[in-house]
């Protein structure tokens, strides 16, 4: 099974297999089947005794001995591209390859999202060298604790969808491109089962919300010498 899986993450069939689903996934939404905006974020995940000193690292900032994966996904939160790195390699040096990579296999993008950590220099370069429009968000100053940011929130829970399989908890691989083969199998996994429910996944709009109408008041006769009392319209 894995000499399979080795010829397929090679020949880019596990690639083309998710990015034909995403299409589908997307147009069953009724979108274009093409985006043109992603959002970009890093995760950085422990690494087993099988990966080798040469593509592990230690991120300081999380305080985790392992690998880092790049995510890149669409509006919805489908996976447009990974790239799995070392740990302690910065997120504005993986995000220009990141950047580089996207803008040969998908001309059609125009913008990107990411947090701070991306910004800088890489926003320039991005202009100028991609003709690619990178704008950061950052996190509110006075926030504390958990805070769901704009346009961050979706790559964000596309890494929950991720960790969600048991075999991405931890980097295994000794390849970098067998991890990326293994987060991709996840997103095809997740995308086939979207595609064969049987509720459509078109976006219905709302229905329009009802307003109280206030019933009219009728006047009845009492039996007692109190006069007149109020009563609903209905009785």
């Amino acid at each position: 099974m894995f000499g399979f899986f080795q010829r397929w993450a090679e020949a880019g069939v596990v690639t083309e297999i998710r990015d034909q689903l995403r299409q589908r996934v997307r147009t069953r939404s009724g979108r274009n089947p093409n985006t043109v905006t992603v959002i970009l974020d890093s995760q950085s995940v422990k690494a087993a005794e099988t990966v080798g000193k040469a593509s592990r690292g230690y991120d300081a900032g999380k305080k985790i001995n392992g690998r880092k994966r790049h995510l890149a996904v669409d509006t919805r939160g489908l996976l447009v591209r990974v790239m799995v790195t070392p740990a302690d390699q910065p997120d504005r040096f993986a995000g220009r390859d990141l950047l580089f990579r996207l803008r040969l296999t998908h001309p059609e993008l125009t913008l990107a999202w990411a947090d701070s950590a991306y910004g800088g220099t890489l926003t320039t370069w991005s202009r100028d060298f991609l003709d690619l429009t990178l704008k950061t968000v950052s996190r509110p100053r006075d926030a504390k604790g958990f805070v769901v940011v704009k346009r961050r929130w979706v790559v964000e829970r596309t890494n929950a969808w991720v960790m969600r399989a048991r075999r991405n908890v931890r980097d295994y691989e000794r390849l970098p491109q067998h991890s990326e083969a293994h987060i991709s199998w996840t997103m095809i996994t997740l995308m086939t089962r979207r595609l064969t429910r049987k509720t459509p996944l078109v976006d219905k709009p709302r229905p329009p919300r009802e307003t109280e109408v206030p019933q009219p008041r009728v006047r009845l006769r009492a039996s007692r010498p109190h006069g007149i009392r109020l009563a609903p319209a209905t009785v």
